[in-house]
């Protein structure tokens, strides 16, 4: 399986989204995903739609069948603790999903932040089980926006949390005392 993450924050909750996507479906999924695109549009970012685009590209990515799985944290004492609080519980989940490749959006400057925290939660067992994680540009990795969609829709709550329920996996609560 490959994984594709994404963030989100809602006020003092830190959301992290990973989508699940099956090796045979990534070229599939990628060409539906740029298909999307409006002209000279690079990416899709949830939060800069309108109402109206919402709703038509998550009734698609509902009908892709995949599966997104999302990590919440209480961020009141920092969205980069949160982060990587969210990050543990994720790479510790790598492994029971099958994941052999995890992509993430990129951020400038902190990516080496999670690789430290990745490396130190999978040790070894990344090399021996052979899993690959990297910090790619959303721009340039499409399936980053399922995880991004998802994120979104559940911090949202409401009718958007409803709408993208077929494809929200496990809620992970980490921000629970």
């Amino acid at each position: 399986m490959h994984a594709f993450v994404d963030e989100s924050r809602r006020n003092d909750t830190y959301l992290l989204a990973m989508a699940i996507v099956q090796p045979k479906d990534l070229s599939r999924l990628r060409k539906h995903l740029r298909g999307l695109l409006f002209p000279g549009q690079r990416e899709l970012h949830f939060k800069l739609e309108k109402p109206a685009r919402r709703r038509f590209l998550l009734a698609k990515v509902v009908e892709f069948g995949i599966r997104v799985d999302v990590y919440r944290a209480d961020c009141r004492r920092g969205e980069e603790a949160a982060r990587q609080q969210c990050l543990v519980s994720l790479a510790d989940d790598l492994l029971d999903n099958q994941v052999r490749r995890v992509v993430f959006d990129s951020r400038p400057g902190r990516d080496k932040l999670d690789e430290i925290t990745i490396r130190g939660v999978l040790g070894k067992q990344a090399r021996e089980e052979r899993v690959v994680y990297e910090h790619l540009d959303s721009t340039s990795e499409p399936l980053v926006w399922l995880a991004d969609i998802v994120a979104w829709c559940y911090g949202a709550g409401g009718d958007w949390a409803r709408r993208a329920a077929p494809v929200l996996g496990n809620v992970i609560r980490l921000d629970r005392p």
